[in-house]
């Protein structure tokens, strides 16, 4: 335990279960449930495969998600708050979760018996593989030895640069959840139209249309486009990676259109430099088990 801080975040993050082991990050599982069977902690108890597997065998099962308990946020840190290193937690987008308030709950009842703790409490404004991008830049703010509470204003500063651009196969999920009014209420899978969906500064909001998976991916490496020229982003100042649900074949062929508009662009981003990570159940649960998108997000340390 030498580190300048440790890093916590709820499993909104969807980092590969590898990639959280190897650079110790504790992941704070989210619960998933399908019909009225107990709440599975995603990852550990139910794997992201057989979870998609299971909304495809069943359409017509629509899962639930529940949030981290405060206790399992206490459990996530107090190991690092006992050995006097500060932690730094990152919750999904308080417009989606109360994630944000349990940790915040968990910081609080160990700041009673630990006064000198230092436990900062990050409301991402974002989630899913985009919040696993964020995570990854607190991963390089904390392997430059970067200050605790240095790393903690850049991580708040850069989060409103967060975009996700996507699309879903159909809209019954975001209706079941109650995300659709979020999005577009006119909507139906009846006219055959399918939202391209953009999350930013912690909402989602209907930025486009189309009839088909080609058109409504076509149009998010638009609005990707459009974003790289509004914020003059280059690959040393900003990070991307593809995030998808079942169809991981599907996710490549997507990232290959958008190196090919890149390229084009002078936006010189090689194919390891552009991750595809799994959206894991926590999210898969309001997305159905075809979601895809490009995510950005402004890099901490520039390369």
């Amino acid at each position: 335990m030498t580190e300048p801080f440790h890093i916590i975040s709820d499993s909104s993050c969807d980092l590969p279960e590898e990639y959280a082991k190897n650079n110790n990050v504790t992941v704070v599982p989210f619960y998933v449930r399908f019909g009225e069977e107990p709440y599975k902690k995603e990852r550990e108890e139910i794997s992201v495969r057989d979870f998609y597997q299971r909304m495809i065998d069943e359409p017509d099962n629509f899962p639930k998600s529940s949030m981290p308990s405060v206790a399992d946020f206490m459990d996530a840190m107090t190991p690092w708050v006992e050995a006097g290193i500060p932690c730094v937690t990152i919750c999904i987008t308080t417009k989606f979760s109360g994630a944000y308030q349990s940790a915040c709950n968990a910081r609080d009842i160990l700041l009673t018996d630990h006064p000198d703790a230092q436990i900062a409490v990050i409301n991402s404004m974002i989630d899913t593989v985009l919040q696993g991008l964020y995570t990854i830049e607190a991963v390089r703010l904390r392997d430059a030895d970067t200050p605790y509470e240095k790393a903690v204003d850049i991580l708040e500063e850069i989060k409103a640069s967060g975009r996700i651009f996507f699309s879903v196969a159909n809209v019954n999920y975001l209706k079941v959840n109650g995300r659709i009014g979020k999005v577009a209420k006119g909507l139906t899978n009846m006219l055959g139209i399918r939202p391209v969906i953009t999350l930013k500064e912690g909402e989602i909001f209907c930025t486009g249309v189309g009839r088909t998976r080609k058109a409504t991916t076509r149009k998010s490496i638009e609005l990707l486009r459009d974003y790289i020229k509004e914020t003059h982003a280059t690959p040393q100042t900003y990070a991307l990676d593809i995030g998808f649900g079942y169809d991981y074949d599907e996710a490549v062929r997507f990232r290959t259109d958008i190196l090919d508009m890149l390229h084009g662009e002078g936006f010189m981003l090689d194919e390891k430099d552009f991750p595809i990570f799994q959206i894991g159940s926590g999210i898969g649960v309001h997305t159905g088990p075809h979601p895809l998108g490009v995510t950005i997000i402004k890099k901490a340390l520039p390369d």
